[in-house]
């Protein structure tokens, strides 16, 4: 069963010929050589493209290995470029390749070829391509599978059950296609042990890797929580009697990061209208694999819903911060107090900005009061939304906050 990738497909298809390298990048597994191989090969010939000009060289296959070295690499593109017509060259892996950047720059001046390749080290991207390729390189992530998409996959009525399995497994392509709970339990857990904690430890030279892994607990136990690498410091040294610095902790979490496992969303003043850059929150790519990390035992619906939403807006193009209001208000004694209330998400998207707030439900005033309040004590014109939980309708409050069904916003239904 093929999975459509449309978003990054017609992304793709609309980059084309546009004098830039483009770098596909993202999660391992996360379908970047599908959707280059596959999709985006389909449509190509779909439109009249000649196989023998879409260019396809899987890096990682052992059976390519000469290819790695950047002459031979070079070489063999070169002999297959025999005449005037566009040429589409499709690289997999193109990180395996030594001084990868120099191969790539070349055929920036080759009127007829158009490259595009992947790779899975966030360093590739924001790094070299930035540095390497003068301001060349046109960069494509690819997230795990949206709620869309997996649904795409999953005729099924029970829309709630859908997306507790979604919370559950995550949206990793193969793991959306298995059927037996056990088996996507024991691929992922394989995974992440086999694979990316691996590549994090290979890739940075990793030799005691207890404290890395004790660090990935912790982060997956506190998703959707403020922290930073000192409180981290101190939880290890009284629970764990680690010497671990922050130092390293930071290390480790940017390492992290790079690998696509998590992503760090960070403190922004909303009144004060500037950031806070500690304590930050930390979210994972895909909840499959936290939840794999702690053996799904902690499978708390109002950190994974949260996370989940972080996601989506980060799919849809969003940066999002973590807000803060600052409010002042009088105690019983009559003396002023300062209080600072949180706003789950600051999304903003070039002159856009939208503020949100993740409920599980609303159940009770007291329980709405508790969720709007920051975003009442917002002074600006900017929307602002609850997503919840359940089957609740979408409406629009008295306050003008727009209270948003997750399935609504999840299927982009309403428009934020």
């Amino acid at each position: 069963m093929e999975i459509k990738r449309d978003f990054y497909l017609q992304e793709l298809l609309q980059s084309r010929h546009n004098g830039m390298i483009k770098v596909i990048t993202g999660l391992r597994r996360s379908g970047k050589s599908y959707l280059l191989f596959n999709l985006f090969a389909d449509a190509l010939v779909h439109e009249g493209v000649a196989d023998n000009h879409i260019i396809k060289i899987n890096l990682e296959d052992r059976r390519n290995s000469e290819l790695r070295d950047p002459d031979n690499l070079l070489h063999h593109i070169d002999s297959l470029l025999v005449d005037d017509q566009m040429y589409y060259i499709l690289l997999d892996e193109v990180q395996m390749v030594r001084e990868f950047e120099d191969v790539l720059n070349s055929y920036l001046s080759v009127k007829n070829a158009d490259v595009y390749v992947t790779g899975s080290n966030a360093k590739f991207l924001s790094k070299d391509i930035i540095t390497e390729f003068r301001g060349r390189g046109w960069g494509v992530h690819v997230h795990p599978l949206s709620f869309e998409e997996y649904m795409s996959v999953h005729s099924t009525s029970d829309m709630m059950r859908a997306l507790m399995d979604y919370m559950q497994y995550g949206g990793l392509p193969k793991v959306a296609l298995m059927q037996d709970e056990n088996e996507k339990k024991t691929y992922l857990q394989d995974l992440l042990l086999h694979t990316y904690l691996r590549d994090i430890k290979e890739r940075n030279g990793i030799l005691l890797d207890s404290d890395l892994e004790e660090l990935i607990d912790v982060i997956a136990s506190n998703i959707g929580s403020l922290t930073n690498p000192l409180k981290i410091q101190n939880t290890f040294k009284s629970v764990k009697q680690s010497s671990i610095t922050q130092d390293t902790i930071k290390k480790y979490l940017d390492y992290m990061q790079d690998a696509f496992l998590i992503e760090k969303a960070v403190r922004y003043d909303i009144k004060g209208r500037k950031y806070i850059d500690t304590p930050a929150k930390y979210y994972f790519e895909d909840l499959g694999l936290r939840n794999a990390r702690l053996n799904f035992r902690q499978i708390e619906q109002t950190h994974l819903m949260e996370n989940l939403i972080y996601n989506e807006l980060r799919l849809r193009g969003y940066s999002v911060d973590v807000g803060q209001v600052t409010m002042y208000i009088r105690n019983e004694e009559g003396k002023t107090e300062r209080k600072q209330l949180e706003v789950d998400f600051v999304c903003n998207k070039g002159y856009d900005r939208v503020y949100i707030q993740s409920a599980l439900n609303l159940d009770g005033d007291s329980k709405e009061e508790q969720e709007l309040a920051s975003l009442k004590h917002i002074n600006d014109n900017f929307q602002k939304v609850v997503i919840v939980g359940g089957m609740q309708p979408t409406y629009r409050n008295n306050d003008g906050i727009l209270v948003l069904n997750i399935f609504d916003f999840l299927q982009n239904k309403v428009a934020i």
